[in-house]
C-alpha cells in the first residue's frame, strides 16, 4: 500500500462530506414533499426589491397552510410557536454570498436561469446542501460560459 493513500482517502472523505454539508435546520423542511404538493419557488420565496435575495418566507407563510395541515406533528408545533411569538424561523444559511459582491437573483432569474441552474435539483430533496461554487472562479467561469459581464465592476460596485 502506498504511504499516502491513507491521506488521500482522508482527503477525499473530508472534501465529499464538505460538498454535501447540510446545515442543521430549527425545523426540518422538505423541498420535495412540498414541491410535490405542486408549490412552485416563487410561491414561497419572493424577490423584494432590489432583487438581491430570493428571500425565506415569513412564517405567516407557512402558518397559512400549517394552521390546519399536520398541526398535530412536532415539527409544526414549533412553526406554530414562532409564529405565536411573532419571530422569524431562525434558518441555517445554505447560501451565503459575501458582503462584498453584489449578486441579483432578480437579473440571473430575467437572464433565463431557472433556480435548480444553482440550486440544484431541491424537487427531490429532503435536505439542501449548496449545490454550486460560490467562489470568484466559479463566478467567472460561468459569466464566460453565458457571455456575461466579466469586469469587476459587475459584482463589485460598491467597493471600487
Amino acid at each position: 500500500m502506498l504511504r499516502w493513500a491513507p491521506a488521500l482517502a482522508l482527503l477525499m472523505a473530508v472534501t465529499m462530506a464538505q460538498e454535501h454539508f447540510i446545515p442543521q435546520q430549527p425545523v426540518p423542511f422538505s423541498h420535495k414533499q412540498h414541491v410535490g404538493l405542486g408549490l412552485a419557488c416563487k410561491e414561497c420565496h419572493t424577490n423584494p426589491n432590489p432583487g438581491t435575495s430570493e428571500g425565506l418566507p415569513p412564517v405567516s407563510k407557512c402558518m397559512s397552510c400549517h394552521f390546519s395541515i399536520a398541526k398535530e406533528k412536532s415539527e409544526i408545533q414549533k412553526l406554530k410557536s414562532y409564529a405565536h411569538r411573532n419571530e422569524a424561523v431562525p434558518w441555517a444559511p445554505v447560501y451565503e454570498v459575501p458582503n462584498f459582491v453584489q449578486f441579483s437573483h432578480r437579473v440571473h432569474a430575467k437572464a433565463g436561469f431557472p433556480c435548480a441552474k444553482c440550486h440544484g435539483p431541491v424537487e427531490t430533496r429532503d435536505a439542501l446542501w449548496r449545490e454550486t461554487d460560490l467562489s470568484m472562479a466559479s463566478c467567472v467561469a460561468c459569466h464566460r460560459q453565458y457571455k456575461a459581464r466579466t469586469d469587476c465592476r459587475a459584482c463589485h460596485a460598491d467597493r471600487l
